[in-house]
């Protein structure tokens, strides 16, 4: 990457040379506009980056510092604009987005459902997932399941109160 590049008319410099010397000017301004020093190199960084494809176009070799502290500031204000929206955006959404986030299911508690769920036994938890969560019937569940109707009454009689005392029981630990 240190091949020479044309700058200006008939001047070759490296790319290493370059940046050596007009890398550091460029993350002055842009830590003084934003006050964040890993910002300022980034923004610098991406000044250079722009260099690039303008240096076989720059006719004079001292517009290098110019072009860099031209895109340094575009870059720091387009930084604040987007912050600005951001900001907005907050302002104007921000209760809408933490009602519907307080809305969300009790992570926690559907967890706590789930181990609940997972300690009781293979026939009496099928039995409650095809009752109540796939929504079929007695007799569907029964012929799912390979047993009685009468099987899955008593399955789905039993599961709820088993999960109530093995939550109770996580509860209590």
């Amino acid at each position: 990457m240190d091949s020479e590049l044309a700058v200006g008319r008939n001047r070759t410099r490296s790319l290493a040379e370059i940046y050596a010397v007009y890398g550091p000017r460029a993350g002055r301004p842009a830590f003084v506009l934003t006050g964040d020093p890993h910002l300022a190199q980034d923004v610098a960084q991406e000044a250079f980056a722009r260099l690039i494809t303008r240096l076989p176009r720059l006719r004079d070799p001292d517009a290098i510092e110019a072009y860099l502290r031209r895109s340094v500031i575009n870059l720091c204000r387009k930084h604040w604009r987007r912050l600005g929206r951001e900001r907005s955006f907050i302002r104007r959404e921000g209760m809408a987005i933490a009602a519907r986030a307080s809305m969300q299911p009790d992570v926690a508690r559907r967890d706590a459902l789930q181990r609940a769920l997972d300690r009781l036994p293979y026939r009496q938890r099928a039995a409650l997932v095809l009752r109540f969560y796939e929504d079929l019937s007695e007799r569907q569940t029964a012929h799912a399941l390979g047993c009685a109707v009468g099987t899955v009454k008593s399955l789905v009689s039993r599961g709820p109160r088993t999960l109530r005392e093995e939550m109770r029981d996580e509860e209590s630990d």
